[in-house]
Order: C-alpha cells, then structure tokens, then sequence
C-alpha cells in the first residue's frame, strides 16, 4: 500500500485532540453553569436521556415496572426526577435493560447519572487500551466526539460498545466467554443482529449457541424479576418505536440511518424502507465476506462494528460510541501495512460525525452518517481484500516452495 508524507502527522494528532477536548469542557462547564433547576438553556434535563432511566427504574422499584411503556405514567415518574421539566421521553427498552437500570433510582437523579456514567465510562476506557496505548491515541480517544455526545446525553453507549467489543477481542481466544458478551447485549438486541452473520460465517458455533443461550437466559431472568407485563408492554413498544420513527416524532437530525437520510430527503416510508433494505443487505453481504475470507482480526471487527449502524434503521449519535473500535482497529491496521489515498481522512471524518451530523442535518436536511459509515465498510472491504489475497498468495508461494522440494 501507498505511503507518503501526509497533513496528518503526529503533532496534529497530539494538538488538535487536545483542542477539541477543551472545547468540549468549555461547553460542559457552560451548559452546566447556565443550567437552572437540572434545566439546560433549551428547557432540556441535564443527561435528558437518562432522566428516561431513572424513571423507568423508579417505576419497577415501586412495583410498577410496566407502568414505563405507558408514556404519561413514565412522565410523572421522570418529574420526580427532574421536577421543572416539561418534557417527556418514551421507554423501549426490553426487559434485560430494564433489570440494569433497576438500582439506580435508590439514588438521587444526578447521583445515579454520575454513578452509571462514569462506570460504564470506565469500563469502555479500559476495554480500548486493550486495542490501543500510548499518549497520542489516548489524547484521540478522550477528545472523541462520540464519547461526549454520549456523556451528555446520559445514554448507553459506553455499556453496549464495551461488551461488543469484549466480544469481538474474545472470540478467537474464548468463544464461550465471548458468547456471553454477545448474548448480554439482548439489553439492546438491534445492535446485535450481526453478530450471527459473523459467527456463522467463521463456523463459530459454541460462541453462537452461548450467545443464543444467554440472551434467552437474561431474557427469562428480566422477565421473571419485573412481570410478564414488562415482556408483552416492550412488545407492544416496538410498534410505537416504528411509528416514531417514521412519522419523525425520534429525532431524525440525530439519526445515521439510511432509512433516515431518505425520509429526510422526503420519501415516502415504503422507498425509504426499501433503500434502507439495500444497503443492509450490502453491509450483510460484506460482513460475510470479510469474516469468512479474511484472517485479519483487527478488519473482521471494524467491519462488523461499522456494518451495525448500516442494518438498523433505529440507530442514535450516542450510539456511535461504537467508531471508537473500528476507528482504533483502521488505524492500527494502517500504521501497520500503509495507507491509500483518502484513508486517513476517512477516519478523521469518522471521529467527528458523531459531533457533526446533527448540525448538518439541522441546516442541509441532509443526514450525512451513512456516507460516513458506508465509506469507513469501503475502506475496511477494500483492506480486507487486499489481506485475504495477499494471504492466498503466501499459501499459494508456500506450497509451490513445499512441491519444488519434493524430489
């Protein structure tokens, strides 16, 4: 591969990480002083997505558990949370997430959002420095801008990147541990929809049936502990989370699907579903084919975490917590064996549209996270061809060196 002097050095890649961080204290720092009563300038709760938790959590504690599927119940239990606020946020999340969030309104509001932050924070932090050390990627990591968006809005992401990451790092080495990590992310299961493409493709079968087994296990204990009503309340959910999402009610300007990008462009729900369709079908197609034919560890995992956001059509900016990993693995693979032209800032663009696809979206009408996701899979498909030949070429030289030895 092509290697040449580029803009992206290694002083710019300790500076700029560096400016963005400030900038994203400054702002923290402001949207805090400037907050009134756990209200932001907009009349939004501090961490507004984790209000939704908290509430939720209030509810099962209570023995209303059920009760989080019914918005104006869930409303009344989100102001005891954040008393001022006026808003309200629905809940479709499944039982499993249910039971993780179940301890954290024995605390109060903003000490719960600290507590499950920072943890899970903490536990995607050290999930990473497995793939990468070192002061530069470290200044690259803390300055991402998927991370803050997350921390800001009090979500999930720094759990459910972490225990698919855990799962890709293990899978080789510990496969029954890495079905584990698989089967717990049934606390968000549209997330894991690859993962069986992957798995079948490679012939990893007791990662796959542990992962299988232990979904249905989390499934059965949320269940058991919060009611049947819990189970059939998320059922029923999943038609309002569809309804929202294509009547616009979610907010499209926060969403990197394709199914978004074209209602956005004003299509009708059908073309939209259609299109969408396509491109997960693609992104199915190259997850198989890179898994299957590529030894390359690091691309395997930075297809399959990148194609996720390809496949659901109900997909947020926090959720994009996950291009941390691919991020890591593409640069990792390119300091390795050399970059093509446009690579790097390929990747560049990556660690900031968690940051920036909203804004455009708000002033073009444009949502610009698939192109983004589409072309950090290009890049990952075309390296991971590039691998697999070159590792038919290796085998095919070794066994034409073994046929010339025989006498």
């Amino acid at each position: 591969m092509k290697s040449d002097k580029h803009w992206l050095n290694r002083e710019r890649l300790t500076v700029y990480p560096r400016i963005f961080l400030a900038l994203f204290l400054i702002l923290g720092l402001v949207w805090a002083l400037m907050s009134k009563n756990m209200l932001d300038i907009k009349g939004k709760p501090l961490g507004y997505d984790f209000m939704t938790f908290w509430a939720a959590s209030h509810l099962a504690l209570t023995g209303h558990a059920q009760d989080a599927y019914k918005i104006p119940l869930l409303s009344k239990a989100q102001q005891l949370a954040v008393p001022a606020s006026k808003v309200a946020y629905a809940w479709f999340y499944p039982p499993p997430f249910h039971l993780v969030v179940l301890p954290l309104a024995l605390l109060p509001y903003m000490a719960a959002y600290w507590a499950f932050m920072l943890s899970t924070l903490g536990g995607y932090l050290l999930v990473l420095r497995r793939i990468v050390q070192g002061r530069t990627a470290m200044w690259c990591l803390v300055a991402f801008s998927g991370l803050w968006i997350n921390f800001f809005c009090g979500q999930n992401g720094f759990l459910t990147a972490s225990l698919a990451g855990l799962a890709l790092l293990t899978v080789d080495r510990r496969p029954i541990l890495a079905g584990v990590f698989i089967g717990l992310l049934a606390i968000k299961p549209h997330l894991a929809m690859l993962f069986p493409v992957a798995l079948l493709a490679i012939g990893a079968w007791r990662t796959l049936i542990t992962a299988a087994m232990t979904a249905i296990t989390f499934m059965a204990i949320g269940t058991a502990t919060l009611g049947t009503a819990v189970l059939k309340g998320w059922l029923v959910s999943l038609g309002y989370a569809r309804l929202f999402l294509e009547n616009g009610s979610l907010r499209w300007v926060k969403m990197p699907s394709v199914f978004v990008f074209m209602r956005l462009l004003g299509m009708p729900v059908s073309w939209a579903y259609i299109a969408h369709c396509a491109v997960a079908m693609a992104a199915v197609i190259v997850v198989w084919r890179i898994w299957h034919h590529c030894r390359n560890r690091e691309l395997r995992n930075a297809a399959l975490m990148t194609a996720t956001f390809l496949v659901s059509p109900y997909v947020f900016d926090y959720d994009l917590t996950w291009l941390a990993f691919p991020i890591a693995w593409l640069a990792l693979d390119g300091l390795r064996n050399g970059w093509l032209r446009g690579e790097r800032e390929v990747l560049v663009v990556a660690w900031l549209s968690p940051l920036l696809m909203a804004v455009i979206a708000e002033a073009l009408k444009v949502q610009i996270g698939p192109f983004v996701l589409c072309s950090l899979l290009w890049m990952t498909y075309r390296r991971a061809t590039a691998a697999a030949s070159m590792t038919g070429a290796l085998a095919s030289d070794s066994h034409a060196d073994q046929f010339e030895t025989v006498p």
